[in-house]
């Protein structure tokens, strides 16, 4: 299905990062974009900018009211959604021993619980339409994973586990699922948005904590352009079939290339203890 001419575009997380410079881009182009935040202070100015084409949106999304309230006023406002690009989420690193409870929990509203809600509550309009893009921004965490971002990476290990299923029903109705997983890009989360909760065992010194001290160290250094990595979603989102998945930067491409052929090769290495756990029967069919 071609992609609209006039596209609107709902972007939750505009406050900094991803979000931010999507949205600029995508009001750049001459498009309508509904602009979320954590309090509408936080995106005024991208809405000055075309007051005409921009909604600014208070939006929490681990808040169903919120959500809700948000879908309302953007359906109200242009009559439909082309594109939701669920970007809303921050960062959580410890050594899983001494992960917090209720900053585990917290993540989890955020990354897993509040994207799954927006989205269900943007599907009706989509089905309606009989056509739509939705955008997940998971991260290479989402495919494999690091010390220190044992919790992190299973709120992405689920958002993509999640939107393969997504994709298979949503598909035949014209709207299509794409995960997009950045490496380190140069946003604010490995900065003021990254929560840690320090290793205290010398035992993790080596791992998790290190990596920790070399998160929070090179924040503003990282390989990865906002602004370019905003360029690639769009030429993904608008082509005619978008792609299930977009790795974005060296260092996530290289990671997940090679994690994918040592995945592969591994399991071809067991295929005969894998098939002999079928009836004998049934493997040689």
């Amino acid at each position: 299905m071609p992609f609209p001419t006039d596209p609107v575009w709902f972007i939750t997380g505009c406050s900094t990062g991803f979000g931010r410079e999507l949205a600029k881009l995508v009001l750049a182009r001459g498009w309508r974009a509904v602009v979320t935040a954590r309090g509408t202070d936080r995106v005024a100015d991208l809405v000055a900018l075309v007051p005409d084409r921009a909604l600014a949106v208070d939006l929490d999304v681990a808040d169903q009211g919120q959500i809700d309230a948000a879908v309302a006023a953007a359906t109200a406002r242009f009559g439909r959604i082309d594109v939701l690009v669920n970007n809303a989420g921050y960062g959580y690193q410890s050594s899983v021993e001494e992960g917090e409870d209720a900053e585990i929990r917290a993540q989890f509203e955020a990354n897993v619980f509040g994207l799954f809600a927006m989205t269900r509550a943007v599907l009706p309009v989509m089905r309606g339409q009989k056509s739509g893009a939705i955008v997940n921004i998971t991260s290479i965490g989402g495919l494999t994973g690091f010390a220190s971002s044992g919790y992190y990476s299973a709120t992405k290990h689920a958002v993509e586990g999640w939107s393969e299923s997504l994709r298979a029903e949503v598909a035949p109705l014209g709207i299509a699922v794409t995960c997009v997983e950045p490496g380190p890009f140069r946003t604010d989360w490995a900065g003021r948005s990254l929560h840690q909760t320090k290793s205290r065992i010398a035992d993790y010194a080596a791992t998790a904590q290190a990596r920790m001290d070399t998160t929070s160290g090179y924040s503003g250094q990282q390989p990865g352009d906002p602004v370019r990595a905003g360029e690639a979603m769009i030429a993904a989102v608008t082509r005619a079939d978008p792609p299930h998945q977009l790795v974005l930067g060296k260092f996530a491409y290289d990671t997940a290339t090679t994690l994918y052929r040592k995945r592969l090769t591994a399991i071809e290495a067991d295929r005969e203890l894998s098939l002999g756990a079928d009836f004998p029967e049934m493997a040689n069919a």
